[in-house]
């Protein structure tokens, strides 16, 4: 492909099979697209012909994307140029890049290459501007991005049935055993519903009475709909790894899709812990993360890295929260309950509600059923607001939220107006301070 002006690196294209992936999974979209219902009024074999012409006609057009569809580096930019009529090119600074991912699908495992996609500050979402490219490809294009940003390199997912690679400088913190991850979706309550919802599913087939290919087939895709929860959950945390590698956590995750994830502790906001009804009973909890610069609104979880530990006894978890966020004690927070008339609200879960001020952090704690725990660090705390509703004012309580960016935060629920303001004054102040000392 051409390159610029002289001295400029020339355009590199994608690899050339890209344009075949991409129709393969547009395939499956077309599919899906038409469903089951069409089949059956138009028949099979016009149902056959209208898939290979859609097909045969997304293949054309990724083809053409693929031909003008180019990348290089200038300066301090990646710029990707795509577009046939109307040509479009991106100019991604390298400062506002946050991560690089090569995250490999199970197709992309199967033709040995990778997608390169990227998490810029500020960006609406994770782009993924360059699928495909070959493994050695992706990793030398990331090795020089991250160089170029200060960062060092980290491994890329392996090839399909081979481990991962630990980079020498990581340090291993944990792995999520594969048994403990299939238990922890036996014991949701979808899972207990799961049986009941099959059940529906083939009294309605059997109520039919019809054993027709289009009434087998729209029972297997409403069984599939029943199942796809708790099998994509699984699928995407199996092989869970958690590493830390100098000022930044490590995760690798996923068996149809691999997935290399990097968690920049100095980005982290808040970090989250749930211990669900079911999970009790054998000591689990989860660990979420939210950090700063990562699209909050991507319609796809799975692109957030905000996964720290899918399922964990209470001292795996203490040591992960203790390197997420340096000097934290999961067990040694301080916590108090709200005034004892707050049982007008909270008749049930005033028990289950409190708040505190750790030396280093704001924690907030809440739900009956599924316990939640927020922890703030002060100096990611971008606002604090007091809120009263209807029913506070009258019983002299409020809530108390602690924003962070970007985030949900956290927040002291149905304390006493005066501690209310207390807490409020007093979480600015360590604020200020922690912003201060940084």
């Amino acid at each position: 492909m051409p390159g610029g002006p002289t001295g400029e690196e020339p355009r590199q294209r994608l690899h050339p099979l890209s344009p075949a992936l991409h129709g393969a999974k547009s395939l499956v979209v077309v599919i899906a697209g038409l469903s089951w219902s069409t089949l059956s009024r138009v028949g099979f074999g016009w149902f056959a012909a209208m898939v290979v012409v859609l097909a045969l006609g997304a293949t054309v057009l990724s083809l053409i994307s693929w031909y003008n569809t180019g990348y290089h580096v200038v300066g301090r930019e990646l710029r990707v140029h795509e577009g046939l009529i109307w040509r479009r090119t991106r100019a991604i600074p390298l400062e506002r890049l946050q991560a690089v991912e090569v995250v490999r699908p199970l197709l992309a495992q199967l033709t040995g290459l990778a997608e390169l996609r990227l998490e810029v500050v500020g960006g609406g979402k994770t782009e993924a501007p360059l699928a495909y490219l070959g493994v050695a490809e992706a990793t030398a294009l990331r090795q020089r991005l991250l160089a170029a940003t200060g960062r060092a390199p980290e491994t890329v997912p392996p090839a399909a049935g081979a481990p991962a690679a630990p980079a020498p400088t990581e340090r291993w913190l944990h792995t999520v055993r594969n048994e403990d991850l299939l238990v922890s979706q036996l014991l949701t309550p979808q899972a207990f519903l799961l049986p009941f919802g099959l059940a529906f599913v083939v009294v309605q087939f059997l109520s039919e009475g019809s054993w027709s290919f289009i009434a087998v087939a729209s029972t297997l895709t409403a069984m599939a709909g029943v199942l796809l929860q708790p099998a994509r959950r699984v699928l995407d945390d199996w092989s869970f790894r958690l590493d830390r590698d100098g000022g930044a956590l490590r995760i690798r995750n996923g068996l149809l899709e691999t997935r290399v994830q990097t968690v920049p502790l100095n980005r982290v906001q808040t970090v989250g812990v749930t211990w669900p009804l079911l999970w009790r009973m054998k000591g689990w909890l989860r660990l979420r993360l939210e950090v700063a610069g990562y699209s909050a609104a991507e319609p796809d979880d799975r692109n957030r890295p905000d996964r720290l530990l899918p399922v964990g006894d209470a001292r795996t978890g203490e040591q992960i929260v203790a390197e997420a966020l340096p000097g934290v004690h999961l067990s040694d927070l301080p916590m108090t309950l709200p005034p004892r008339r707050a049982r007008w609200l909270r008749p049930l879960s005033r028990s289950a509600v409190g708040a505190g001020l750790d030396d280093l952090v704001f924690a907030a704690r809440s739900g009956l059923l599924t316990r939640q725990l927020t922890i703030v660090p002060y100096a990611r705390i971008q606002s604090v607001r007091v809120t009263q509703g209807p029913a506070q004012r009258r019983l002299r309580l409020a809530t108390v939220h602690a924003d962070t960016a970007g985030g949900s935060g956290a927040a002291a629920h149905d304390r006493d107006l005066a501690e209310a303001w207390e807490l409020a004054a007093e979480l600015i102040a360590r604020s200020h301070a922690a912003r201060h000392r940084r």
